[in-house]
């Protein structure tokens, strides 16, 4: 596949795809104390690899994170963003700025990370077969 200039741009990578996958500790402050705490996963496709998954999603059936999580769910943030989607929010419980009792929370946090790190890099492999040839 030939590339455009303004694909190969979309694909974020000097020579291939280019997404992230954000674990974040969300803190919000009303007035003068923390309100409330949150542990999220959010992932940033690149729009190239976006664009060419959800032409090709019959290669994915079975794969919920890429049908349901990545390509159903994502909202398209701009081209320095990508599609953004949140894989995983959980509100932490915080005594005075100090996380306590959330290692079930951040536990499964973790997982989730994994799992679509692992799918984003199998979204990857496919772009980068297509690109090739």
């Amino acid at each position: 596949m030939k590339l455009t200039n303004k694909q190969r741009e979309e694909l974020w990578g000097e020579i291939g795809p280019y997404s992230q996958l954000n674990l974040k500790i969300e803190t919000r402050i009303l007035d003068a104390s923390v309100s409330r705490v949150f542990v999220i996963v959010e992932s940033q496709i690149n729009p190239f690899t976006f664009k060419l998954i959800k032409k090709n999603r019959n290669k994915f059936k079975g794969d919920k994170i890429i049908l349901k999580a990545l390509l159903d769910n994502a909202i398209f943030e701009g081209g320095a963003y990508g599609y953004v989607s949140y894989m995983y929010q959980e509100e932490l419980i915080a005594e005075k700025g100090n996380l306590t009792g959330n290692e079930k929370a951040l536990e499964i946090a973790h997982k989730i990370l994994e799992a679509v790190q692992e799918t984003i890099i199998k979204m990857h492999e496919l772009v980068m077969e297509e690109i090739k040839n």
